[in-house]
């Protein structure tokens, strides 16, 4: 198994492992900023899910064992796409 390349997402290089979007612009400071806290708090809202349901933070996207929870993960990863979205539209 080969391993993936990874490439942060407020480098101007991310379009190297993207498969959709062909073009992108170069980012300023404060919108790479912006992005990286949004996907910060999301990670940190996530964490927070994770500990009412007694559940470890999971790595490989393993759904939470209880229903609305795991839709609340779910809501908060699209409203963090998103935000980033529209951060780098």
């Amino acid at each position: 198994m080969t391993k993936t390349e990874t490439i942060q997402s407020t480098s101007d290089d991310r379009i190297k492992n993207n498969a959709t979007r062909h073009t992108y612009r170069t980012l300023s400071d404060a919108e790479k900023e912006l992005m990286q806290g949004i996907k910060d708090r999301g990670a940190e809202l996530i964490e927070a899910i994770c500990i009412i349901a007694g559940h470890p933070v999971p790595d490989d996207m393993t759904p939470l064992p209880e229903r609305n929870l795991e839709l609340a993960r779910q809501h908060i990863e699209d409203g963090v796409m998103r935000a980033v979205r529209h951060i780098t539209a």
